[in-house]
């Protein structure tokens, strides 16, 4: 890193990268259009994965949505499928991250808070119930216990008769950067790693159009890395998920294509741009160098972007909708395949039906009225645009080889590098607003005394009496010797080397919950605790 990196100043990007006063061609000595830019849809991919891109079909707009109980969720996506939202995005709960059951003492106070509460089969058929699965694809974030709500998602689409080969859609799965930025962790690292594995055989083999992973630099954003360390150690988290699959006998070429990536869009517009681009081009290079990926599709950075929902800030909240117009024309102007925009109100809390409906007409708007996506990457051959892209690769590189000088991603993960790098960003990035050398709109500068406060949705607390009631209804009405069995498979499973995933689908199918599934596991796994 530059001894800028992070400077807070007005000729600085986020990452540190000292912006110049004037760009020429003389920026770009040595650049080869050819080897670094090419065109749409051909390698290296810096200007997009397709040819055409945003010009023939816009991308996917799939708001995250997820609160209270399944059947308040599903009246969330029937409202925004309604609204023009073409994909589905389920948040959940913290219990349900963290592989505990709604009746269970930890949950309590966290059921249905900052997502739906999903504890078996019966809840997630609520969630499902009337969506076309068939036709609409699916993601859910969710890490921890990502085989579990896949299993489920998967199990009620056959109830309805749709096939497994039909289901698309995308869990996150992506466990290591719980342990750098989350922290919705279960298991240690490297069980996590092997039930990962688990879900890239069982996928390619049975639902071949899921998305098994969104290796995601998101979170790791959210915590307060810069945009160069976001690249950096979310491609470092994905060389380690291709080499664990290839170590567990996988060919590149058997789960390649189905890898996706999650981007976080901030406020320094070029630089996420060159982000993106820098991204795309990186990827090709890991795939095709690094592993030797021969199918085209391996080597393709498929990914979602969402809006930084550290950057929204309580104070004037409306100012909100402005910083998420700016990031979206960042993400659609990088090529993104998917995008969701924050809730100009989600620093007060859950959004309400406005604020979801203004976040998804910004991206309507942005589609429909800019002009912007009828030719792909405009900003190319731009000489800043250009130098930007390359140095934010250049500084990507430098940090993807420090941490394989460590071993590898979870080597640095166990010795805490990347968790203190992330730190030392943020720490510097709150002291720049404390000193008022960067500005943040009606926070440090051009406050008001007169705010008004905004509407706020609020979740009721008699929604977890009620999940906790129906959780219990569940476990007496089912038949518990056969789930003792199949929980008893699942755990031999675990013990030796088979896949968990197909004993832990007939758990599920009887019935088991999402946390007798968990405890399973743990107690095979352990549980991890970071040192």
């Amino acid at each position: 890193m530059t001894s800028k990196e992070n400077a807070a100043t007005p000729h600085h990007t986020d990452s540190g990268i000292e912006v110049e006063a004037l760009y020429s061609k003389e920026s770009l000595a040595g650049f080869d259009e050819k080897s670094q830019l090419g065109i749409p849809g051909s390698p290296p991919y810096t200007r997009g994965i397709y040819p055409t891109m945003h010009r023939d079909r816009l991308w996917t707009m799939r708001q995250y949505a997820g609160f209270g109980t399944a059947a308040d969720t599903n009246q969330r996506f029937k409202f925004l499928l309604e609204a023009g939202q073409t994909g589905l995005s389920c948040a959940f709960d913290l219990p349900t991250q963290m592989g505990y059951d709604s009746d269970h003492p930890r949950a309590a106070g966290e059921v249905g808070k900052v997502g739906v509460a999903i504890d078996s089969i019966q809840d997630m058929r609520v969630l499902l119930a009337d969506l076309p699965l068939d036709r609409v694809t699916t993601s859910m974030t969710i890490n921890s216990t990502a085989a579990v709500l896949l299993l489920l998602y998967e199990l009620v689409a056959q109830e309805r008769g749709v096939a497994s080969t039909e289901i698309s859609g995308t869990i996150q799965n992506d466990l290591l950067k719980e342990y750098i930025a989350r922290g919705t962790y279960i298991y240690p690292p490297r069980p996590s790693m092997r039930i990962i594995t688990d879900i890239f055989a069982y996928c390619a083999k049975n639902v071949p159009k899921w998305n098994t992973i969104s290796i995601s630099g998101y979170h790791i954003r959210e915590a307060g890395s810069t945009a160069v360390q976001e690249l950096a150690f979310t491609l470092s988290n994905a060389i380690a998920y291709v080499q664990a699959a290839i170590d567990s006998g996988l060919d590149v070429d058997d789960f390649g294509p189905r890898l996706s990536f999650f981007w976080n869009g901030h406020n320094n517009f070029f630089e996420e741009v060159a982000k993106f681009r820098a991204s795309r081009r990186m990827w090709h290079t890991i795939m095709t160098k690094r592993f030797g990926a021969k199918n085209p599709a391996s080597a393709l950075m498929r990914f979602h972007t969402q809006t930084g929902g550290s950057t929204l800030t309580a104070q004037q909240p409306q100012n909100n909708i402005v910083r998420v117009a700016v990031q979206s024309m960042a993400a659609v102007l990088g090529g993104t395949q998917s995008l969701h925009t924050n809730g100009f109100d989600e620093a007060l809390s859950l959004p309400t039906e406005d604020a979801a409906r203004i976040a998804l007409r910004t991206q309507q708007i942005i589609g429909y009225e800019s002009g912007i996506t009828d030719t792909p990457d405009p900003l190319a051959g731009s000489y800043y645009v250009e130098s930007l892209t390359n140095e934010v690769e250049r500084l990507a590189w430098q940090y993807i080889a420090r941490i394989d000088e460590m071993g590898g991603a979870v080597q640095a993960i166990e010795l805490g590098f990347q968790m203190g790098e992330i730190d030392d960003s943020a720490y510097r990035y709150t002291k720049s607003i404390d000193d008022g050398s960067r500005v943040l709109v009606g926070v440090n500068k051009f406050s008001v005394d007169d705010d008004e406060p905004a509407a706020i949705t609020k979740v009721d607390p008699e929604l977890e009496r009620n999940q906790i009631a129906r959780v219990k209804n569940l476990r007496a009405s089912r038949n518990q010797a056969e789930v003792v069995a199949a929980l008893a498979k699942l755990k031999s499973a675990a013990n030796a080397t088979d896949n968990v995933l197909y004993p832990m689908k007939e758990a599920l199918r009887a019935s088991a919950t999402l946390g007798e599934v968990s405890d399973t596991l743990r107690e095979v796994f352990g549980i991890y605790q970071p040192g």
